[in-house]
């Protein structure tokens, strides 16, 4: 462990994800995202290798998360994550088998969201420039109540989806999606209000 490493905490880590700052590569930050990403494989390890009851799902969840997760959420897995401490879920949430989420720059589930099939959820950049194409650059997801995102769908980094919005099966989501509409295709964009 780097000195660096050793200085920040979570709480560090957090403020400084949720600035939106640009990550340089080796930093003490990028460092101890590593580090939280080494404990999230462990646990998702454990959440993939074998049958879970749901209320074991729930407590591994937790774990991941280091937030309170309802009882009534749900997953089918495998899931996978590279950090889960900057993930908050609501009530009623259903994750299908194969969700990918990259929460380091924050990512917030509302109430009553059903996310399918090999879904991803990425909140990091690489710089454009390629002398430090290492570097990362946040920015948070925020996907509101009662929202369903369908198989294969990929919401890039900073979008914010509104209530009850749709998500179509394969779109890729590099804007922000409007409450009660319906989005789709490559890049995304709308086919229709609900």
């Amino acid at each position: 462990m780097s000195r660096g490493e050793a200085t920040m905490n979570l709480d560090e880590f957090l403020s400084y994800m949720d600035s939106s700052k640009e990550i340089v590569a080796g930093s003490p930050v990028h460092q101890c995202m590593h580090r939280l990403a080494q404990e999230a494989m462990q646990l998702t390890a454990q959440l993939n290798s074998c049958y879970h009851t749901n209320e074991e799902i729930v407590a591994l969840m937790r774990k991941i998360t280091g937030r309170p997760i309802d009882d009534s959420f749900a997953l089918f897995p495998p899931f996978y994550t590279d950090c889960g401490k900057n993930l908050k879920i609501g009530k009623n949430v259903f994750f299908n088998s194969g969700v990918k989420i990259q929460d380091q720059g924050g990512v917030t589930i509302e109430d009553g969201v059903l996310i399918g099939h090999n879904v991803v959820i990425a909140t990091l950049d690489h710089s454009l420039d390629p002398d430090h194409r290492g570097n990362m650059i946040p920015a948070p997801i925020h996907i509101g109540q009662n929202v369903w995102i369908g198989a294969n769908a990929t919401i890039c980094r900073g979008v914010t989806i509104g209530d009850g919005a749709v998500i179509a099966a394969g779109a890729v989501v590099t804007t922000d999606v409007p409450e009660n509409t319906v989005f789709g295709g490559v890049p995304a964009k709308a086919i229709k209000n609900i």
